[in-house]
């Protein structure tokens, strides 16, 4: 692993007995209603899906029941959490270590790949979307919700000045411009949801 995702693995695995804790104002206000449509998006017919960045399992109360999920994460304590809420909810899902700048699977082994709130922390974001590219099956649908970099120019400009500081605290960036690299991708087509706002975007592209 690169020095600089070692670094946000070792950020990651610090916060992750109280990730809960610290996020759950934002969860209960506006994260969970969001994971909510995310994971509606999904294709019915999607039977393999793959999340990208677990976390502790916040998303497992909305995977679909018909489907076979992977769920990945590069943080080993965000993952020890996610084992304990799995055994807990009785939850069918299987947990892997793995960055996803370098996933282990094979091309073209995903009818789905889901991710939430996770290219933020990705050192490279550009290699890791084209991770998801690769790992997605033809006519295969990769769905993010990220929060993005806002259009504001004041706003967006007090983000950029207080970014250093909240990736050396927390490991995440705040000042990403997602959709545009995801445009940048090979996807057939990326579309952003009508109801994204400027700061949470939920994007779906196509293989």
């Amino acid at each position: 692993m690169k020095p600089d995702s070692q670094n946000i693995q070792q950020r990651y695995d610090r916060i992750a007995p109280y990730f809960e804790m610290l996020e759950a104002v934002m969860e209960g206000l506006f994260f969970k209603s969001w994971r909510k449509r995310l994971w509606e998006k999904v294709d019915v017919d999607a039977y393999h899906i793959l999340e990208v960045g677990v976390g502790t399992g916040k998303n497992f109360a909305y995977y679909p029941a018909y489907a076979r999920i992977t769920a990945i994460d590069f943080s080993p304590a965000m993952l020890k959490q996610a084992a304990i809420k799995r055994e807990r909810k009785q939850v069918l899902v299987e947990l892997e270590a793995m960055d996803v700048q370098s996933l282990y699977f094979a091309d073209n082994s995903f009818d789905a790949v889901v991710v939430s709130f996770v290219f933020c922390s990705v050192p490279l974001p550009l290699k890791g979307l084209k991770e998801l590219y690769r790992v997605c099956k033809p006519g295969g649908q990769v769905l993010l919700l990220e929060h993005v970099l806002s259009s504001r120019p004041v706003l967006a400009g007090i983000m950029n000045l207080l970014n250093p500081v909240i990736v050396r605290l927390f490991g995440a960036n705040i000042n990403r411009n997602t959709v545009k690299n995801v445009q940048s991708c090979a996807f057939e087509w990326v579309r952003v949801d009508e109801r994204s706002g400027d700061l949470i975007k939920l994007i779906e592209a196509r293989k």
